[in-house]
């Protein structure tokens, strides 16, 4: 079964204003227009079987519609599985964790830069220690800025895995977006048995030999493919990553299926608690 690790699709109501958002902040002209049918539609004409939708709430007050949204998508659309989202400024933390438990909820999305906090916020901890049990962490990791400068750069997530390393974490944009070289210093000297790395907004930044490079750095039963639709279109990323990359037959296909595993060992985990 092949998986698109890292999608977003939005409210049909707000998924204009959204897209306009992504258009503006990543200088970007968005392949599709943020539904989660056009989604679907795009990822059956790649040959795509699953997509893990990812859900944000960029304020407190959001945790509650996201997650509500999230939940809605896994119960209507066979193909999709939904992440849910948390908020350092989001009080009632423990009953939401439990909620989306409930819910059939396997992951959280924390995207720093939109959601406004430093990805090593220290009211995180509490959450990753309560959560790391139940559900997988995907983090947005990278921007076009200094580390210093960035709140959600490779050496915060390094510091994260060094105090919870029972936590099982997804690093977008292969550890760092436009940040792969402080990736490869912070997170490929010490590998880390529950740290993946999606491929997501990667190629149209790289020459076919840094992205050879940077996919050789680490693990390759770790690497999870992902489009960051609807920045990217399932079939166009596609062709790209296997333009610039040259993979096999079989690495390829070990790329477009290695979520299968993670995927099914949090489905496992949630149906024994």
């Amino acid at each position: 079964m092949r998986f698109d690790i890292h999608t977003h699709a939005f409210h049909p109501k707000i998924a204009h204003k959204a897209v306009a958002h992504l258009n503006d902040f990543y200088e970007v002209h968005c392949s599709g227009d943020g539904t989660v049918s056009h989604l679907l539609e795009r990822e059956q004409a790649a040959g795509f079987d699953r997509c893990v939708v990812l859900c944000a709430a960029t304020a407190p007050a959001q945790v509650i519609p996201a997650n509500n949204y999230a939940m809605s998508l896994q119960r209507e659309h066979e193909a999709v599985i939904a992440f849910g989202s948390i908020h350092p400024g989001y009080e009632n933390w423990e009953a939401e964790l439990a909620r989306m438990k409930r819910g059939g909820l396997r992951g959280i999305k924390l995207h720093p830069d939109f959601q406004g906090f430093c990805l090593d916020d220290p009211r995180l901890w509490p959450v990753f220690e309560a959560a790391q049990k139940d559900f997988i962490f995907l983090f947005h990791v990278g921007d076009n800025l200094t580390p210093r400068d960035n709140p959600s750069c490779p050496y915060k997530l390094a510091r994260i895995l060094d105090n919870f390393p029972g936590l099982t974490v997804i690093a977008a944009h292969l550890g760092g977006y436009r940040m792969w070289e402080h990736a490869l210093v912070a997170l490929s000297p010490h590998p880390r048995e529950n740290l993946w790395f999606d491929t997501s907004s990667v190629t149209p930044f790289v020459c076919g030999e840094e992205l050879r490079y940077f996919l050789q750095s680490f693990p390759q039963e770790r690497l999870l493919y992902g489009t960051d639709w609807p920045l990217y279109d399932p079939v166009e990323e596609l062709e790209r990553l296997q333009r610039l990359a040259g993979l096999s037959d079989d690495a390829l296909e070990q790329l477009l299926t290695n979520a299968g595993a993670l995927l099914n060992q949090a489905a496992a985990s949630a149906l024994t608690d």
